[in-house]
């Protein structure tokens, strides 16, 4: 049995097969979210309300051809989207998806287990910019070179943001951050503008509209992933649909509370809070249009970085006046 459940954790739930599913139905909830704040219909054909839609386009790309450039790092371009979703998929291993007790958090669970998934949730982005240089597509690397320049404007804001409550709880681990505000929930408040701050960053970090330039179709066709077919570009979509739901899962750790109970009530919670995030990075995407990548690293260094100080400043001064 000692051995089964490691086994478990890492196939089943909350393993391969858990993010598998619940990220592609994440995905299903972003399209037809999107879709309806646009006054459209969304996936509707494949399975009830479209909801297979996205496992359907997975399938079809895993059966294409696999195209490789001549002219392209071959080595490099066949492995980086295996490595992504290898990385991704260790990050949501991280997130405490349930307590077992009131020292026991999750199935994987340490001191400075957030530094550990920020650490992890900041490689897709190098990722990115190696497919697109791998490929020695001038479309392709123009967008590598976007999504590296756009990670210095976010990845600073985001950083201080999630932090943030982790300084005023006085803890690195994320299953003791949820915790702390699951005890004290009144001092969730302050960490509001930190909230807001990690939201549009993780929208930042998707390249999700209006942060989309690193892939825009209309200026250099798909950006980092024009080369990119088949099985490399399936697993490439299943990497970005998992680091939809583990960053909304650590937002939902670090300012909502987590998700207390057992397994069972533990993934309701779960569903709840990360379909809330996504719900707001829906809303945010319908309603925003493109801008520059410059554009992109002004906003997030002239508003995003002195109000994620400001955030810091705030929870400093709170934990040494009150707690």
């Amino acid at each position: 049995m000692a051995v089964l459940k490691p086994i478990l954790y890492l196939i089943v739930y909350p393993g391969l097969i858990f993010l598998f599913v619940y990220s592609t139905f994440c995905e299903w909830f972003d399209r037809k979210v999107y879709a309806r704040l646009q006054n459209r219909m969304g996936p509707t054909h494949t399975g009830r309300f479209g909801i297979l839609q996205p496992v359907a386009d997975f399938f079809k790309l895993m059966s294409k051809e696999d195209v490789v450039p001549d002219k392209a790092d071959k080595t490099l371009f066949t492995l980086l989207p295996i490595v992504g979703l290898a990385i991704v998929t260790t990050a949501g291993l991280l997130l405490p998806l349930w307590v077992v007790s009131e020292t026991g958090f999750g199935q994987v669970s340490f001191s400075g287990d957030i530094i550990v998934l920020l650490y992890l949730l900041s490689l897709p982005t190098l990722i990115f910019f190696l497919a697109g240089w791998a490929s020695t597509n001038a479309f392709s690397e123009i967008g590598g070179t976007r999504v590296l320049t756009m990670l210095f404007g976010y990845e600073v804001p985001l950083f201080m943001a999630v932090l943030s409550p982790a300084i005023l709880a006085n803890s690195w681990r994320l299953a003791e951050i949820a915790a702390f505000y699951r005890a004290k929930p009144l001092l969730i408040l302050p960490n509001l503008l930190g909230f807001v701050i990690a939201i549009i960053c993780v929208q930042a970090k998707l390249e999700r509209t209006p942060f989309d330039i690193p892939h825009a179709e209309t200026e250099i066709v798909g950006g980092t992933f024009t080369e990119y077919s088949g099985k490399k570009l399936a697993f490439f979509r299943l990497m970005t649909d998992i680091e939809l739901v583990v960053s909304s899962g650590l937002i939902a750790t670090v300012f909502l509370g987590g998700f207390p109970g057992g397994v069972g009530l533990g993934l309701v919670f779960f569903i709840i809070k990360t379909l809330f995030v996504i719900f707001l990075l829906s809303l945010i995407r319908a309603m925003t249009s493109r801008i520059r990548v410059d554009q992109v690293v002004h906003f997030s260094w002239k508003y995003l970085a002195p109000l994620a100080v400001l955030q810091l400043l705030v929870v400093i001064l709170i934990k040494g006046l009150l707690l």
